[in-house]
């Protein structure tokens, strides 16, 4: 089908022919709401890499979740609560992994200051380095540094005794350090 064809769709057609993974409706689909999305993802984003990936992310959820659509408004409006949606999300992770980043920090865990760790990781990179700790160090670790919790607090949720929850903390902090460390002398 030609790209003025294609333009001339209906909404109806171009969700039908996007139902189907039609690659080309795909494509028209995003041609026509895809500038006014970046648009309103830049009103959430901190930047236009932030904006992108937003976008990039938001209208993989469109297409996945086409069908669900059921023509009661307007295509763009339901886009577009996609797209906030998404953006909403996007914040509370980076939320999340700055408050890791700050927690390791504060606590000690890390022999570097935030802006240290600022300055040479992404938050996404601390967590990423976080979550590939052996899972109970990881759990403790969150739990302590993020959460809050107390040793005593933490040995009765998970069933462990406090002198274990003690030491996988501090198993964590020396194999985030050493993965710290390993990243720097890269």
């Amino acid at each position: 089908m030609k790209s003025a064809v294609l333009a001339n769709l209906t909404e109806k057609e171009l969700v039908e022919g996007c139902i189907e993974q039609k690659r080309r409706y795909q494509e028209q689909l995003y041609y026509r709401f895809g500038t006014d999305m970046y648009q309103v993802c830049l009103m959430y984003a901190k930047n236009e890499a932030d904006a992108s990936d937003i976008l990039q992310d938001s209208f993989i959820k469109v297409f996945k979740n086409i069908h669900k659509f059921k023509f009661e408004g307007p295509l763009g409006a339901w886009i577009r609560r996609t797209v906030v949606f998404t953006a909403i999300n996007a914040y509370h992770k980076k939320q999340r992994e700055n408050k890791l980043v700050v927690a390791m920090a504060n606590t000690g865990y890390l022999d570097y200051s935030v802006n240290d760790i600022a300055g040479h990781l992404e938050a996404a990179e601390i967590v990423k380095l976080v979550n590939q700790l052996p899972k109970k160090a990881q759990q403790i670790l969150k739990l302590y540094s993020i959460e809050g919790y107390k040793h005593q607090e933490i040995a009765n949720m998970l069933d462990i005794s406090v002198g274990t929850s003690k030491s996988q903390l501090n198993r964590a902090k020396k194999l985030l350090q050493i993965s710290i460390n390993s990243l720097h002398e890269k």
